[in-house]
């Protein structure tokens, strides 16, 4: 392909100086929230371990609201980056209001099951009494949260979509701040308020998602953020345009809710281990954010740095991004996975962890820390190819693997020949090298370029040419 295609001097100074200004205050907001988890999970861990374990499994409920409504966020950055290149103010506004319309319908389901259906929740989550009671007295608080939660992250997506990563970045402060100060206040009982214990925490993160989403409106309205504003265009629809939509977001959410239904199926199991290792696991989920937390930073600026350049028709510069963005998330992932090791013990220690929920907590760690190289490059490659307009191929991989490979791995070694949890807990991520391997080959083949807008369309005739891709007719351009 080298010689096929003109060689062009790829300009790093200005990937690495985006890349920064785009990625760095997104992992900040992440590790920030994240820090307030290691924070809360410290309070908690006075009312002991079972308590942190309860959280730890009401948080896995969490990640499937989350999983149910990331299909919409990923479909609707697509829109908003590609836009955004093609400067369409007017498909940014309706896509936000079609991908917010979407969201908030996932989110007052999720919200009504919390309030509504706790115990039911839980029940499916662990077979232990104790631990079920107290992750019912949290659901039916922090359910009020969702709604709110929800709108955020459809904000925060579009604002870092179009380059203003600085506003979520000031929300997630605020949030952050409100937390660990409304957790304290309210799980010890402090300034006269009473001690109302893993409840006061609920309430906690209640609080912080209103503080978040007034500080996000407040910034938008300030500078004047045009597509947030004009509800008017929210509705701007027609059935070309959700047939579109909803083409591009449907294996995303195919992938999204599939692989969360999967890992819910992955957390039943981890669920149903003794109270050390489910204490262990809910410490892992929190220290994992870390990590995660870099990672989130790099997808939004591939996202952003390839989607726009798809969407603006400059195929050969999103497809140069597209192949290092790949390799500098690695190597970024596996900073931050040592990092973690060097300070595991005191923070294990902290959370509440000791005796045999350390042990584990440490092994999970060293597992997690090697799986996340793979890992995380498997995700940036999925983010990218969705960004420049292919959702259904990175979807369609990691569905097939989950269901196929992984979860029979992990149900067999656990039910049939009772493995050690630790690895069963490694067969979490038996796919992810084989995966890595495909990922590749699809991205040096070009074939995920896919524009929306129709400045992106203009252009794709040449860059197939270029690299030699079949369109979908069965005619093979050629150099």
């Amino acid at each position: 392909m080298g010689n096929r295609v003109k060689a062009q001097k790829f300009d790093w100074n200005y990937f690495l100086r985006h890349i920064a200004i785009i990625a760095v205050p997104v992992a900040l907001q992440n590790l920030l929230t994240t820090t307030g988890s290691m924070v809360d999970t410290m309070m908690l861990a006075s009312l002991g371990e079972q308590t942190v374990g309860a959280v730890g499994l009401c948080a896995q409920f969490s990640s499937l609201m989350f999983a149910g409504y990331w299909g919409f966020i990923g479909g609707g950055m697509l829109f908003f980056a590609q836009y955004w290149g093609a400067k369409n103010d007017e498909g940014i506004t309706r896509s936000f209001g079609l991908t917010l319309s979407f969201m908030l319908a996932v989110g007052t389901f999720f919200s009504f099951l919390a309030l509504g259906a706790p115990g039911f929740i839980m029940n499916v989550y662990t077979d232990k009494p104790e631990i079920q009671q107290i992750g019912i007295s949290y659901l039916r608080i922090v359910g009020f949260a969702y709604i709110l939660q929800v709108v955020s992250m459809a904000i925060s997506a579009l604002l870092r979509s179009i380059e203003q990563v600085k506003i979520p970045l000031y929300g997630g402060i605020a949030s952050v701040v409100a937390n660990c100060l409304f957790n304290y206040i309210l799980i010890f009982g402090k300034f006269g308020f009473p001690k109302m214990g893993v409840r006061g925490a609920a309430l906690g993160t209640v609080l912080a998602g209103a503080v978040n989403l007034l500080f996000l409106l407040f910034f938008v309205l300030k500078k004047k953020i045009p597509y947030v504003l004009e509800f008017s265009g929210y509705f701007r629809w027609n059935r070309d345009f959700i047939r579109q939509y909803l083409q591009k977001c449907f294996p995303i959410i195919c992938n999204e809710v599939l692989i969360g239904v999967g890992n819910m199926m992955i957390n039943i199991v981890l669920g149903h281990q003794s109270e050390k290792a489910i204490a262990a696991v809910a410490v892992f989920r929190t220290l994992e954010g870390l990590v995660i937390a870099f990672f989130s930073g790099f997808s939004n600026a591939a996202t952003v740095l390839v989607g726009k350049e798809v969407g603006a028709g400059n195929h050969e510069v999103a497809f140069q991004r597209a192949r290092r963005l790949v390799y500098l998330c690695s190597a970024l992932i596996g900073t931050a996975c040592l990092a973690v090791i060097a300070v595991h013990n005191p923070l294990l220690h902290a959370m509440g962890l000791s005796g045999e929920s350390y042990r584990i907590g440490t092994g999970m760690l060293l597992i997690y820390s090697v799986a996340a190289l793979v890992r995380m490059g498997n995700w940036t490659h999925n983010d990218t190819y969705r960004s420049a307009g292919d959702a259904a191929f990175g979807s369609v991989l990691e569905i097939t693997f989950m269901y196929l490979m992984v979860l029979p791995c992990v149900y067999l070694a656990n039910y049939v020949f009772h493995a050690p949890f630790l690895l069963v807990f490694a067969l979490c991520y038996v796919d992810e090298p084989v995966r890595y391997v495909i990922m590749q080959v699809h991205m040096y083949s070009g074939k995920w370029v896919k524009p929306v807008s129709e400045a992106g369309m203009k252009t794709i005739g040449e860059f197939r040419r270029q690299h030699g891709i079949q369109d979908k007719g069965g005619q093979r351009h050629l150099p």
